[in-house]
């Protein structure tokens, strides 16, 4: 079996069990017309196997710019063979890539499906099942990702960061990750088929040398979640949410998974004089 489809079946049968799914470019800022190469990867803890990028799993991959939107979805591979694509960019600037995966299904038994969505925060869904007395059920769901990655190219920011690309669980950064220094606040809004997602529990996840930070927060009524990131690096951000499936498909449940890398420049050191 070709690697990447053996991979990419693993992924099905254990995705939905709290595993994020995210894209990991191998550089943030780069110069213009230089490449950066870009990879899927799905796992726990921040740490993850690799992905093959190809159309089986995508719905959707765009390139987000003060240029506009660029679909590239078309040059992506029939099969799951490339395990990385690489891009340039001719002009300096914030650059956004926005994936969307099809949909996928799974079912997990009733305790592992209880424990994930306590560890997801859907604490809204744990209340419907219990309401309907279906806790002891297995969860049968239908899951979709939807994926971002913030790129600085040539040292120029713009407002980039801040386009709402139309997915349906969107994760916003309302200022530039890029602007940030360590101590600093970083703030995200959280969209629900284009609304305020109220109530979301928002992951944000670091590695500080050897060690995994996760900090957390609850979206307010905008949908906006405020965070204080200590560290520089690269950070995740992910949040998780539920609905009851609506087209008698034969799944109980849609979810969809939202998150967002980027990096946080460590400080200039001061040269002395």
């Amino acid at each position: 079996m070709n690697k990447w489809l053996l991979l990419f079946s693993l992924w099905l049968g254990a995705s939905a069990q709290a595993h994020e799914f995210w894209m990991a470019p191998d550089r943030f800022a780069l110069p213009v017309r230089s490449e950066v190469a870009l990879a899927l990867r799905v796992g726990e803890h921040f740490s993850g196997d690799p992905v093959g990028f190809g159309r089986p799993i995508t719905e959707a991959l765009r390139w987000v710019s003060r240029s506009g939107t660029v679909d590239l979805t078309a040059q992506l591979p029939d099969q799951l063979n490339q395990d990385r694509i690489s891009l340039a960019f001719e002009r300096p600037g914030t650059q956004m890539i926005v994936l969307d995966t099809r949909p996928f299904t799974v079912t997990l038994a009733a305790d592992t499906f209880n424990a994930y969505l306590r560890e997801e925060g859907l604490d809204r869904v744990v209340a419907l099942r219990e309401a309907a007395a279906r806790q002891a059920e297995p969860g049968r769901e239908r899951y979709r990702r939807h994926v971002k990655t913030l790129l600085n190219v040539g040292g120029l920011s713009d407002a980039s960061h801040a386009v709402r690309t139309g997915q349906t669980l969107e994760i916003v950064p309302l200022s530039d990750p890029a602007g940030v220094k360590p101590g600093g606040t970083l703030s995200l809004q959280v969209l629900f088929d284009g609304q305020p997602l109220q109530g979301a529990l928002v992951k944000l996840w670091n590695h500080s040398g050897t060690q995994l930070n996760v900090l957390r927060t609850r979206t307010d009524a905008q949908g906006h979640s405020t965070t204080v990131l200590p560290w520089s690096g690269v950070w995740m951000a992910s949040v998780v949410h539920m609905v009851p499936a609506t087209d008698q498909a034969g799944w109980d449940w849609d979810s969809h998974w939202g998150n967002l890398t980027f990096e946080l420049p460590a400080p200039r050191r001061k040269t002395p004089r």
